[in-house]
Order: structure tokens, then C-alpha cells, then sequence
């Protein structure tokens, strides 16, 4: 079996921060810099730009041109029994830059709960979750987007995510979905 990504050459249209790859250092890419997306998964790219893998948020995607996602539709009426559904599909758009794989088929999510707060119709999230490896640079720009992403759901008023190592992460928590998709 032969796997082959594509890319995509783009042209920076407007000087935008992104944040390296693996590192999460913020850097800024210039207006005129080349780069080739190498993944476009769940609202965000990852962009290969003199031999730096880098990730671009999906709020920026117009400095290369492309459109920002539209977020997941949700009626502001949601029932709150309807909102844990609502918050693993979520879940599912929130990518590991490196890999194709959603962080809720690769395994990463341990836990998902919810704790009232004093405003009757809003709850708080609390997400556990794990990295690929402990020193991934690139935990806290996930863990940020999960918090963005499942932020912006009706009924939720705050958002906790820990990151937890314990147990630690390992190849049998991937969906079959996600181990056929990596070629495991």
C-alpha cells in the first residue's frame, strides 16, 4: 500500500502569527513567504515553510488565502442533555498538528463532565486529556483550541482541559478508525 499527501502551495497574503511545530514557539510569517499546506484538518493547517512545520490557526486562514471554518451548528436552545453529543463531535475537529488523526479517535481524551454553575442554563466543561508524549511542545496550542472550540457551544459557561500523563498514552487507546488510518 503506497500513501502519498498531497500539498498545496500558498502565498502568504498578510503577516500572521503561527506557532512552530513541534515546539509551539509563536513565530510570525511574513507577507510573501512561500509555504505548502501539508494538513488541513478541523479548522487549522499545518504549513511547511523553509523546512519549519508550522500551525496556522483557522481564525487566520485568510493570510493564505483560504476561508475560515464555519463552526458546528448548535441552536442557542440546546437542551443540556443534548450537549455532551454535541461536545465529543466538537471534540472531533480538534487535530494534533503531526498527525491526521482527531485527538478524540487517537485516544487522547480520558474523561468528559460536566459541574453547574450558578447561572441555571450554563454548565462547566472539564476535559481530561493526554498528549502523544509528555514533552510535546504543541499540548497547550490543542489544549487551547479545545477550549475555543467547545467555548463557543451554547449551554457552556467555562471550560476546564488537564492535561494528564497518567496512565500514560499508548498506541491501544487509537480507535480502529484512526490505527487504519495511520497504516498500525
Amino acid at each position: 500500500m503506497t500513501y502519498r499527501r498531497q500539498r498545496e502551495d500558498v502565498l502568504v497574503r498578510r503577516t500572521v502569527g503561527v506557532e512552530t511545530i513541534p515546539s509551539g514557539h509563536p513565530v510570525e510569517l511574513e507577507a510573501g513567504q512561500l509555504a505548502q499546506i501539508t494538513q488541513a484538518l478541523g479548522g487549522s493547517f499545518t504549513l511547511l515553510v523553509e523546512g519549519q512545520l508550522m500551525r496556522l490557526k483557522g481564525q487566520d486562514a485568510d493570510a493564505i488565502g483560504k476561508q475560515p471554518p464555519q463552526a458546528i451548528a448548535a441552536p442557542q436552545d440546546l437542551h443540556i442533555d443534548d450537549l455532551e453529543p454535541l461536545i465529543w463531535q466538537t471534540l472531533r475537529t480538534c487535530y494534533d498538528p503531526e498527525i491526521p488523526v482527531n485527538i478524540v479517535d487517537l485516544g487522547l481524551v480520558y474523561a468528559l463532565r460536566f459541574e453547574p454553575l450558578q447561572e441555571q442554563d450554563k454548565v462547566r466543561v472539564v476535559i481530561d486529556m493526554t498528549l502523544t508524549a509528555p514533552g510535546c511542545g504543541m499540548g497547550e496550542a490543542i489544549a487551547d483550541e479545545v477550549c475555543d472550540k467547545v467555548l463557543a457551544l451554547p449551554r457552556v459557561g467555562e471550560i476546564t482541559v488537564n492535561l494528564v500523563f497518567d496512565p500514560p498514552w499508548d498506541r491501544s487507546r487509537m480507535s480502529e478508525e484512526a490505527q487504519l488510518a495511520l497504516g498500525l
